[in-house]
């Protein structure tokens, strides 16, 4: 304040007792003014200054002046000489009078502009608050100054006293019915996105900002994450900056353990402001106002909120933070006792249940939540359920060392199971209830059926391979003899060159010797002495072949032949001849068992491509007599025949199996659920460019 102006405060300072100035001002600016004149009218100084002190620097503020040309407000630094005077100042706790402050106090002369000045510490239960300086034009007398000055200080030290708990509560205040917004959002959206941008829209309002932006920092990937902003057009909304980048702003800030003004406009109005987001054991990220208001003198009381603000804030970011995490690892627990895909439930000591996966509650056809609190027992079979009832009487004896497995066929859950009980335990490994698992043995049961049809079919390629080699040489030696036998007895009854008599004897000869060479024949086709001559073939055209030629004898026997041939069946990869004896032997062993039951019957043929597009199904099924079941293990076995003697050598479907195999595919045989035998063929489907066509 100009000193012309200083008399005329002095009769209103006489007028209001100090007592009630500190009771009834709302304002430090109001307060002030006065105390700076009581202090000269009881000092008889000309002038005074207010420093605060910055505990974030250690510096002294200036903050408020009376009688001054200007107040200049940057940090007062002083030298040397000035720290000893008033480091001495301090520890005195008592007033110090500079006589000469140009010569010991430079800096504070030429803030004062006057000759003399007298130093008064501000101390709050020990710790230093400020420093009140009275200027004086002429050197005071000591001895007059120092219980009048005291009196001055105590009543400034007051006034900061009262105004900073007053800044305090309104802070308070302010920062809770924030936070309370705050709070309110997450609660009805748990987004800490959105409850932060409503955050930021409240800081701008608390601190007169332009812009208000939180990042967030995200430990694993190491950036910062521009997470909110009170600009809800914000396009740097989703950017991020490295954590040790060391030019931003927030990062920088980060680091830091208090609010700092990073930057000031021209006219220092206003300032760019950071405030870091600490959590217990972690940094959380960043809080940036941008041209933030920053009242002369204010600065101190402008940090001060700010930290109270990120304090507040930090607190409830790492509580939302700690929610989320617990949130996300129910969420991965839940997913992965949903995957399981055995069914697992968790009852209490009751036997109630507590928890079923996903699982369970499809297997029993019902939702989860309507299995929870359920008995257990009402959703599981009578001997699961009883043998349960007897795990849960004999549990407390146990402890829970061990865990228990039973193999039961359970109606109610539809299926053989392996179930395991075992003790759910607390903290203090007291067992409060079962953990039931239950593993579905019926891809088992089935994949052991696999298992043995497998084995059962390499045990009878190592037979037909053993067989055919021993076969294939005896067929050699065989076929030789019995073609100069035929060859001798065709030339005879050419010739005539025997009597007529014998005529009939001669041909039965021939005719058996003929048996016997295609007997021969066909070991050697079933030893696989027959070199292959693969081409694409079409199967429906070689089943049209085999009925062709089987026509007469379907007529004879009163046999129907139905077709279910798919038109756009892709060629297969086989020996045609071969191929045609396949499905004769078939077609004739169907007719063979129609014939057998004296009654007219029909054959069913179908073609088919497998669901795995790689390979064609021929199924032959004769509503005749059927297969035998203890014959059908062994059907495939060379020379053995349900033929009477001499109307079957055995090797039929011997040979049909070894050609099926010799091709790369598989003969199945059974009996079909309404009567009669069912053959079915799979064989490869013929690549498109490499084979041949027929």
């Amino acid at each position: 304040m100009p000193r012309e102006t200083r008399h005329r405060q002095a009769s209103s300072t006489a007028a209001r007792p100090l007592a009630s100035l500190l009771a009834h001002s709302t304002t430090s600016n109001e307060l002030l003014p006065h105390l700076h004149q009581h202090a000269l009218d009881v000092t008889g100084g000309s002038c005074s200054l207010l420093f605060q002190l910055n505990p974030r620097t250690g510096g002294l503020q200036a903050t408020s002046g009376f009688g001054l040309d200007s107040l200049r407000t940057e940090p007062w630094l002083p030298g040397s000489d000035e720290r000893a005077l008033v480091a001495d100042a301090f520890a005195r706790r008592a007033p110090l009078l500079v006589a000469d402050t140009g010569r010991q106090t430079p800096d504070l002369a030429a803030r004062l502009g006057t000759p003399a000045a007298l130093l008064l510490p501000l101390i709050r239960r020990g710790e230093r608050v400020g420093l009140l300086v009275v200027g004086f034009e002429q050197p005071p007398d000591a001895s007059d100054l120092d219980a009048n000055a005291v009196e001055a200080a105590d009543a400034f030290m007051t006034a900061l006293e009262l105004f900073h708990l007053r800044l305090a509560d309104v802070l308070q205040r302010d920062v809770r019915a924030l936070l309370e917004e705050f709070t309110a959002s997450l609660s009805a959206t748990l987004s800490l996105a959105a409850g932060l941008d409503i955050f930021c829209h409240g800081v701008n309002r608390l601190f007169a900002a332009d812009r208000t932006t939180v990042w967030i920092h995200d430990r694993r990937a190491r950036f910062l994450v521009l997470q909110a902003s009170s600009d809800p057009s914000d396009i740097m909304r989703g950017a991020r900056v490295a954590a040790d980048d060391a030019a931003a702003p927030a990062a920088i800030a980060m680091r830091r353990s208090r609010a700092e003004i990073l930057s000031a406009s021209e006219d220092e109005v206003t300032a760019t402001v950071t405030v870091p987001l600490r959590g217990c054991r972690r940094a959380l990220g960043t809080i940036v106002f941008e041209g933030a208001r920053v009242e002369t003198g204010g600065e101190i009381d402008l940090l001060d909120r700010a930290d109270e603000l990120g304090r507040q804030l930090s607190s409830a970011i790492e509580n939302m933070q700690l929610l989320e995490d617990v949130m996300r690892s129910r969420r991965e627990l839940e997913n992965t006792f949903d995957s399981i895909s055995h069914l697992v439930a968790v009852s209490d000591t009751r036997g109630h249940i507590v928890h079923v996966n996903q699982a369970f509650a499809t297997r029993v056809g019902r939702k989860r939540e309507e299995l929870i609190n359920q008995p257990l027992a009402d959703h599981v079979g009578p001997e699961l359920g009883a043998w349960l009832e007897r795990h849960k009487s004999s549990s407390a004896e146990r402890h829970g060392d061990s865990a228990i497995t039973i193999e039961v066929v359970d109606p109610v859950l539809k299926g053989p199971f392996m179930v395991t009980v075992t003790d759910l335990l607390n903290y203090d490994r007291e067992p409060v209830g079962n953990v039931i698992v239950a593993r579905d043995l019926t891809p088992q049961t089935r994949l052991e059926a696999e298992r043995e049809e497998l084995r059962k079919r390499l045990t009878q390629s190592e037979k037909l391979a053993a067989l055919g080699q021993f076969v294939a040489g005896i067929a050699h030696e065989l076929n030789n003899p019995l073609q100069g036998v035929l060859g001798h007895l065709e030339l005879l009854r050419t010739t005539g060159a025997f009597p007529k008599q014998l005529r009939r004897e001669v041909q039965v000869i021939y005719r058996e010797a003929d048996r016997a060479a295609k007997i021969v024949r066909n070991l050697l086709v079933f030893a696989g002495s027959r070199r292959l001559t693969l081409r694409s073939v079409s199967l429906n055209v070689v089943l049209q072949k085999v009925l062709a030629l089987r026509t007469p004898a379907h007529r004879a026997l009163g046999i129907e032949v139905v077709r279910h041939y798919d038109e756009k069946l892709p060629r297969v990869k086989s020996d045609p001849l071969l191929l045609h004896q396949v499905f004769l032997n078939m077609v004739m062993n169907a007719e063979h068992a129609i014939a057998a039951t004296g009654k007219d019957g029909r054959i069913e043929i179908a073609t088919s491509v497998a669901p795995s597009g790689d390979r064609i199904i021929a199924t032959v099924r004769d509503t005749g007599v059927g297969i035998p079941e203890d014959t059908l293990s062994r059907i495939f076995e060379p020379f053995y025949t349900t033929k009477e003697v001499g109307k079957g050598t055995g090797l039929g479907l011997a040979i049909t199996y070894g050609i099926v195999q010799e091709h790369g595919g598989q003969i199945i045989a059974a009996n079909h659920p309404d009567g009669g035998a069912v053959f079915t063929v799979e064989l490869p489907i013929a690549p498109s460019r490499t084979l041949k066509h027929d």
